[in-house]
Formats: structure tokens, sequence, C-alpha cells
């Protein structure tokens, strides 16, 4: 083919940055693999029926082609394919000439000279992977080439380079740099599907279950790539929430989970959710009780339970977004985690110039990052935030109640947020011993906001001694 040999040529950039001194006038040629790239479009040309859906299936996509050639012939079968028409030599000259791309794919000897390279469909995917591993050292060289030239500028922002820089590296190792913008067809036939599951009653169609019916019904479960936040005023039950909803995804649905804890130890975390899981109140032991053997099975099954579960604690205090954005990437990668949960917001830090001297813009830097991160890795988030104390300042029936106005030094979270949820307890607001023996175990999450759903209050009960939330109000005496 005539394009052959227009190869893209590749100058390091050494040689660009003053004081280099080792490969002056040196040009090289990207990698690739014309043969192979033939070979590819060859047998889908032969057999397209059975070539061009392999294709389709291991993600070629036209990024993997090197010659322009290549990859305007591979988008147009791929369109004809999906299209369910029919790909047959003299019919595809024609098309091709009809959208005036005839000459961008070389012409019509250029299809002639590949229907007849006749390599051995047997080799497809050997050739196949040969087409993706140039793409990768690609991608590798234009992605180094850019973090050096950034480098060199001498950013600021040291630590946001490097975050940039290992999310474009773990994105080539997962391939997902060819994926990241669907076609409107593909976005339209995952709503469809997505739909067509909701109406067979698909569990697997909705989010994953937080354990809480009511915000489940309400919210359809944590969906991938939204961040869920729960604000509250301190001693509220942040944590302990936070926790259920854990135990949940992690030990009852078996989904692996990790949780970065800017306040409380891993030690203290994973106590908590051994005795709130066996129902067994750690403070009746400093009271004298003696654990019957029922409690002790239940803590012992507890334990093993929760030992069995692939659930990753990170507790280093005052974390940064950058480094928790890191971390996160290596457990996803290597464990699949299916859920973070962070606790809380304002523990963390930005180290970025800008937030050096605002607040306001260190909260909206870490709201927005732990957003993309949770696109970035297509997971759901919570995370846990403070409110200032307007709460408090209200009187009559409304004292202690949040708003989403209360969500302490930036509007951002509230923006970036997929769901807001403000969770308090009346009795901590009770003016005397009757009223707070009356309100005892009452709770509410406000779903505040819900982007892709209905708002409103759900009940909760709080068991203290247990450091846990149930769903719906405590029963009363008398009560059916």
């Amino acid at each position: 083919m005539a394009d052959e040999q227009k190869v893209t040529p590749f100058r390091k950039t050494a040689e660009l940055q003053q004081g280099a001194t080792t490969v002056d006038d040196v040009t090289r040629a990207l990698p690739h693999a014309l043969g192979p790239e033939k070979s590819l479009l060859s047998s889908m040309l032969q057999d397209p029926q059975e070539y061009i859906g392999v294709a389709i299936e291991e993600k070629l996509t036209q990024e993997h082609f090197y010659l322009p050639s290549h990859s305007t012939l591979f988008g147009f079968l791929i369109d004809l394919f999906e299209g369910g028409q029919e790909v047959e030599l003299v019919s595809l000259v024609q098309r091709l000439l009809d959208r005036g791309l005839l000459d961008r794919v070389g012409g019509p000897s250029a299809l002639t000279d590949l229907y007849t390279y006749a390599p051995s469909p047997g080799h497809f995917r050997h050739h196949l992977q040969h087409v993706k591993d140039k793409f990768v050292l690609r991608s590798i060289i234009q992605n180094s080439n850019e973090a050096i030239a950034q480098a060199y500028d001498a950013p600021d922002e040291v630590a946001a380079l490097l975050d940039s820089v290992e999310a474009k590296v773990l994105a080539i190792r997962e391939g997902s740099e060819t994926n990241r913008a669907p076609t409107i067809k593909q976005s339209v036939a995952e709503v469809v599907e997505k739909f067509q599951a909701l109406l067979a009653g698909e569990k697997g169609a909705q989010g994953i279950s937080t354990g809480f019916e009511e915000l489940d019904r309400m919210s359809s479960g944590l969906k991938a790539g939204e961040m869920f936040v729960v604000a509250a005023r301190p001693s509220m039950g942040k944590t302990s929430f936070m926790m259920n909803m854990v135990e949940h995804v992690c030990i009852d649905q078996g989904k692996p989970s990790m949780v970065f804890s800017c306040e409380m130890s891993a030690f203290q975390l994973v106590q908590r959710l051994v005795f709130s899981r066996s129902k067994f109140a750690m403070s009746q032991l400093s009271r004298g009780y003696t654990p019957t053997k029922g409690d002790l099975q239940r803590i012992q099954r507890a334990s093993m339970e929760v030992s069995g579960a692939k659930l990753f604690i990170d507790d280093t205090p005052g974390i940064s977004i950058n480094e928790l954005r890191a971390k996160a990437r290596r457990k996803k990668r290597d464990e699949d985690i299916q859920f973070i949960a962070i606790d809380y917001l304002q523990l963390m830090k930005s180290r970025t110039k800008q937030a050096e001297n605002s607040r306001e813009r260190e909260i909206a830097e870490i709201s927005a990052g732990i957003k993309s991160l949770a696109k970035e890795l297509a997971i759901p988030i919570c995370i846990l935030a403070q409110l200032n104390r307007g709460p408090e300042s209200r009187t009559g029936k409304n004292v202690g109640v949040p708003r989403m106005s209360d969500l302490r030094e930036s509007g951002s979270i509230e923006q970036d947020a997929d769901m807001v949820g403000l969770l308090y307890r009346t009795a901590y607001y009770a003016e005397d011993a009757q009223e707070k023996e009356e309100k005892a175990g009452e709770a509410e999450l406000v779903l505040a906001k819900n982007r892709n759903g209905e708002t409103g209050h759900i009940p909760l009960t709080f068991i203290a001694d247990l450091m846990r939330f149930e769903t719906g109000a405590p029963a009363r005496e008398g009560e059916a």
C-alpha cells in the first residue's frame, strides 16, 4: 500500500531539551506491525461473520491500527457488520466510493491486495495480539513523552502530575484508554439492556444494596460511578452507619470493599464490626457481665465471617486525595474492589498550591477528586462529611434537623454528590431525661439529594450499645 512507508516519526524528548547530549538528530518510528494489521483485515474481508465478530469481542478499535488507511477500513467494516449489511469486496468498493472514503483506504488496488493477502486464518488471534501489543507500546511512548515534557516544565503541583501519570499508565494496562468514548449506539444499547433487566426483576440490574430497605428503594442501590455523601454533626453515628453498609456489601454480598479511615484505626473499626455483627455489646464487660456460651459462639462466627471477607482498611491519618486515589487504583487493579467508604472528607488533605491558602478550595478539590475516582473505577464511593453548627441553632420542631446548606466549608460537596444523606438522632437534642428516654433509638436519614430518584425521610433505629443502625423506626411497647 502507498502509505505503508509513511511512518510517524518520534523524536526523543531528550534532544528537545537544553543540555541533551546523547540522542541528537535521532528519529525513530513508533512501534507498529503492518503485516499483522493486514492479516487481520484480510481475514475480516474473507470471513466477516467469523472474524469481525472476534475483533469486537476482543475490543479491537480503530486506534489499535497504526496506518490511517487500516484504521479507516476497520472502522467502516465494523459499521457495516453492526448494521447487518453484507461485507463483500465489490459492494465494499462501491460503498467506500459513495462515502468518499475509497482514496483514504488506498483505492481498489489496496483493497484487492488486502483481500488476497491470504494469511492463515488460524493465526488471527496471534496477529491480533501483535497489533494490541504495538498499540500499548505506542501509548507508553506517547504518555511518557508527555510526562517528560511536563516534568521538564517544573510544575508546581508535582503530586498532581504524579497522580496523572499513574492514572494514564494504569489505563494502558487495563485497556481502558480505547474504551472511554462509547458511541451513541452503544450507550442506547446499554440503556435498553438495563431497562429490560429491570422489567425482568433482576437484582443485578440495580446498584449495590446498602442493607437499608427504604434507602435501597429510593436510590435503587449504590451505582457505579456515584458518590454518596453521608453528613451529620459529631456523635450522630456516621461511622457506624458507614460500617453497617460496608458490612452488608462486603460480608453479606461478598463484594471486595475498601475503607479509608482518617479518624479511627483499623483495629477500632474491625472491633466495632465484629461485635456489632455478633450483636454483643462490649460495654457489658465493664459492668462485670460474663458472656454466655451463645454470646461466644456468635462472636466466633462473626470473627470468622469478618476474617474471611475481602475488606481492606487504610487508616492513614490526613491522607491526601492523590495518595487515596493511587491506593484505590491499585486495589481495584489487584483485588477488583466494588465499593469504597471514606471517613471522613474534612480530615483529608489536598496538597496543591491553590489549596494551601483556601480551605474551601481544598475541600472542593477533594470532593471533585473523589467523584472523578468513582467514575474512573466505575464503582460507588460513600464518603462521610461533617456538618456545621446550623442544626443546633434551630428551634422548636426543627432543632437538630440538618439541611444541605449545613455542609461545612464548601458547596462543591453538594454539587459533586449524586446522593446526599443527612443523618441525625432526635434523642441527642432532647431537652430532658424523659424526652430522651421517649426518643431513645430514633434516628433518621434525610435523603436530601438523589440525582436519579426520589428524596425524603428514611426512619432508622440506632442501637447505641452495638453501634448499629437498622431499617425502620424503633418498636415501642404496645405497638403491633
